[in-house]
């Protein structure tokens, strides 16, 4: 039976997500993977993505195989620029040998910077040959402790936080308050002030981790670091904290550096390092 690379549509979304529920990780549940796959930002001028990342089909209709993606228009010094994140990538082991169809498919896509912020362990030797690039995801685990006597009010109240932010903060979080996977948080002291985007994780299976995917002022959050990781392990019940030092542009004390950072890469004819960043993607949208 022939299996053919088709886009996921709009009409599609259910099966894949049936599909990456039974396939890839059973703990998401199929509505959630259908609800990670229609973002809840404008993508585009006329606000439709091109596609849901692309699968594979039989004749029949069964679907086989789905690389996801979520697309996003974002402005870097001043110009419009699209981007394309590479989501959860599951194909059946009877027809692996059809899973690059799906990355070709993808990265053939003109116009796109593309981002692969979760790759297993032998995607990254496949995105190295396609001329992805590694960014520096050099992590600092840091333990959160009930920190006394810390003048930082901390919030995760909506509210507050729609009322504080402003600008291009105020954008990220209108963008990013109904997507499952990132929580928010807003640091003040004086008229001082940090929003920072977290997601829960796992390591080894257990559901201890924060992730931080966003910090808005890094000067402050150095200041206000403690607070944040009380109210981690107050209000979320997080016992530690993953910082990787190009979010949050300093290691806390006390903290040590993960011998194995998990790999993150791009792949862009233009931007550099430091003008990629982690929202607007799979890790804002899937809670694993």
């Amino acid at each position: 039976m022939a299996v053919r690379v088709h886009p996921i549509t709009g009409a599609d979304v259910s099966a894949v997500a049936r599909f990456l529920h039974s396939e890839l990780n059973q703990r998401v549940p199929a509505d959630a993977w259908a609800r990670a796959m229609s973002v809840p930002w404008k993508v585009s001028a006329d606000g439709d993505p091109p596609n849901h990342g692309f699968m594979l089909r039989t004749d029949d209709g069964e679907v086989v195989g789905a690389y996801l993606a979520f697309y996003s228009e974002r402005e870097i010094d001043g110009r419009a620029e699209r981007f394309c994140n590479l989501g959860a990538w599951c194909v059946r082991e009877e027809h692996r040998f059809h899973s690059l169809r799906l990355l070709k498919a993808l990265l053939a896509q003109d116009g796109y910077h593309f981002t692969d912020l979760s790759p297993s362990g032998n995607v990254v030797p496949i995105n190295s040959r396609l001329k992805f690039e590694f960014l520096d995801t050099t992590t600092a685990l840091v333990p959160n402790l009930p920190w006394p006597g810390l003048p930082w009010r901390v919030t995760s109240d909506p509210a507050v936080i729609g009322r504080t932010l402003t600008g291009r903060d105020r954008a990220i979080w209108t963008d990013h308050r109904a997507t499952a996977a990132a929580k928010h948080v807003l640091l003040r002291a004086g008229g001082e002030h940090c929003y920072v985007v977290f997601r829960k994780d796992r390591r080894k299976g257990l559901p201890l981790f924060a992730s931080v995917l966003h910090v808005s002022n890094p000067a402050v959050f150095r200041k206000a670091a403690r607070a944040f990781s009380r109210h981690l392990l107050v209000r979320h019940g997080i016992p530690a904290t993953l910082m990787e030092l190009r979010v949050t542009g300093h290691r806390p004390w006390p903290s040590r550096l993960l011998a194995s950072p998990r790999r993150k890469m791009f792949r862009s004819d233009k931007l550099a390092h430091d003008q990629i960043d982690y929202l607007y993607s799979e890790l804002a949208c899937v809670a694993w």
